[in-house]
């Protein structure tokens, strides 16, 4: 099976910054895009930003050069660092991935997306 496990959530002021990170474990193959995800209470769950393996990366017009994105292929972990961040940045974060499995003999491959359990963001002074 596999584990997407996010950290670095919190509470900071506006204007402030923060690094989330999302490490993938398990028996994994490959693991091809990867992205953060938000959602606010009341509202749907919306993309952030996202980033390709060869690090090719697109991120929501509400984030644009506020957020950056980045991953380590080796540690299979994809980051988030939020700078500047406002009010209306509040929600829980989830980290997604898109990741090919590798199970069994003869081996067994198998692709799909999968989340993270989330971790809440809270923009307020």
């Amino acid at each position: 099976q596999v584990q997407l496990v996010e950290s670095g959530g919190g509470l900071v002021q506006p204007g402030g910054s923060l690094r989330l990170s999302c490490a993938a474990s398990g028996s994994i193959f490959n693991i091809y895009a990867m992205g953060w995800y938000r959602q606010a209470p009341g509202k749907q769950r919306d993309l952030v930003s996202s980033i390709t393996k060869d690090g090719s990366a697109n991120y929501a017009d509400s984030v644009k050069g506020r957020f950056t994105i980045s991953r380590d292929n080796g540690k299979k972990t994809v980051y988030l660092q939020m700078n500047s961040l406002k009010p209306e940045d509040t929600a829980i974060y989830y980290c997604n991935a898109d990741i090919t499995t590798s199970t069994g003999w003869p081996r067994d491959f198998s692709r799909r997306g999968y989340w993270g359990q989330g971790t809440q963001v809270t923009v307020s002074s």
